[in-house]
């Protein structure tokens, strides 16, 4: 029986160290002290540079912005001065639309939670499933990514996103935005196909659209009638969801590609007098890009690192495709592929591809993640450029953020509060680094003889 105790013991002491080791950060403490970083290439955020500049902010928000020698007037009595001389600032990235939060590993059911089941289901709110406990979220911050629409998919109404900051305890802290955007995958008339026979992708008419476009019609003429009621006898979710849509409440994220969907979901939304409209994806934008201005709706390109849409498009258009439509005067953002979580960390490299192939500057590449984002989720008065009264959501890094070669984050704060970055990647490096470096210039001693020998 003592035997099988010890054992015991020992299994147990085993689960608990390897669930410490598997642990997220803490969330950082709330911010008790005001902070002057000084010493640093500030990019605000909104086009503008400060060379040697200095931000001071207090309570979780900027109190200042301006170069070092300006704010050497404050009085800085109180303030802790961090110095991070030759490094850049940044306002903290933020991605749209996205699975972070919502789903782990792909191949584990336990660990999805993107995605009801059914067609139609506006109620579905992505907030309830936030799970701040992610693995993923600590590498989205290793880049400066400190702000995330988790966003639901499945369906032709998956539900409802809401934006969330990335250090939290749980979803009711995370919570930046809720509730900010119904989101609608709308049908298209065809759709693509691969085919294992050729290893080519084929575009297949859409048999099911009449029925799909009958579905939402349905839906929305319901939500109409029901809303036109003051005390609906019976309280219907689905319907309910949907009454933000026409008192501008609440955002209308439409996922379509191609010329002909666009303009069919746009006016769609429009007859039923939909308020905000946002195009996500946008592939084929650049083609409808009078009628898009000419209604002011603003899109959130969801990636560059794709191919063409036409095969007889420059290869290079989806790299070039945010700065033709800003050049059209169109607001935009950058996002990633929703499903594609994972890698998501990537988003501020796409924003680079898109200077080095999309004739824009680095500053105007930054804006699609900074204050263009955050103007079309609906949290530009709060986060997205450094300015002062704004949110203390910022980061540090030590060279251009938006170069994977020289991304290196060493300080981040969300809020105010600075945030823990090593997680568990960075432990896995340090465990290993300490159990084989040592043994490295014996492996090398050993290449070279091989070398000689042959």
């Amino acid at each position: 029986m003592e035997k099988i105790m010890k054992y015991y013991i020992t299994f147990i002491t085993l689960i608990i160290s390897l669930s410490a080791f598997a642990q997220v950060p803490s969330p950082g403490d709330p911010q008790s002290t005001p902070i002057i970083v000084s010493n640093a290439t500030i990019h605000i955020g909104n086009g503008e540079v400060i060379e040697n500049g200095a931000l001071a902010f207090r309570d979780g928000k900027i109190e200042r912005v301006g170069t070092a020698a300006e704010l050497e007037s404050m009085n800085s009595n109180g303030y802790e001065v961090i110095s991070v001389e030759g490094q850049h600032i940044y306002p903290g990235f933020i991605l749209p639309n996205t699975t972070v939060g919502l789903k782990e590993i792909g191949a584990v059911r336990a660990t999805v939670d993107d995605a009801e089941q059914g067609t139609l289901n506006p109620n579905v709110r992505a907030i309830i499933s936030y799970n701040t406990d992610s693995e993923i979220i600590p590498t989205l911050r290793f880049n400066g990514i400190l702000l995330a629409q988790a966003t639901p998919q499945g369906g032709m109404v998956p539900g409802t996103s809401s934006v969330m900051q990335l250090d939290a305890w749980n979803w009711a802290d995370a919570v930046v935005q809720p509730d900010d955007a119904m989101h609608i995958n709308w049908p298209g008339r065809f759709r693509r196909e691969f085919d294992f026979s050729t290893f080519t992708v084929k575009r297949v008419k859409n048999e099911n659209y009449d029925e799909q476009r009958r579905m939402l019609e349905e839906l929305f003429a319901d939500a109409t009638a029901y809303h036109q009621v003051n005390d609906p006898q019976e309280l219907n979710l689905k319907l309910e969801a949907l009454g933000g849509l026409f008192d501008g409440s609440k955002a209308l994220h439409i996922h379509a590609d191609e010329a002909r969907q666009i303009i069919e979901a746009i006016r769609f939304a429009e007859d039923r007098n939909v308020q905000r409209i946002v195009l996500v994806g946008g592939t084929d934008a650049l083609l409808v890009k009078d009628f898009l201005k000419a209604r002011s709706i603003p899109v959130i390109v969801s990636n560059t690192h794709v191919l063409p849409n036409h095969p007889d498009d420059p290869v290079n258009l989806p790299y070039s495709l945010p700065a033709r439509l800003q050049e059209a005067g169109l607001t935009v953002g950058l996002g990633y592929e929703r499903g594609m979580n994972a890698s998501a960390r990537n988003l501020p490299f796409l924003a680079g591809t898109a200077v080095a192939h999309g004739a824009m500057d680095k500053e105007a590449a930054l804006q699609l993640i900074t204050q263009g984002n955050a103007q079309i989720l609906g949290i530009g008065d709060r986060y997205g450029t450094l300015e002062e009264g704004k949110s203390a959501t910022l980061f540090v890094s030590e060279g251009d953020a938006l170069d994977m070669r020289t991304n290196k984050v060493t300080q981040a704060f969300v809020d105010g509060r600075q945030i823990t970055l090593p997680a568990l990647q960075q432990r896995l490096y340090e465990k290993y680094k300490a159990k084989y470096e040592g043994d490295l210039p014996l492996v090398q001693e050993s290449e070279k003889r091989d070398v000689g020998n042959e």
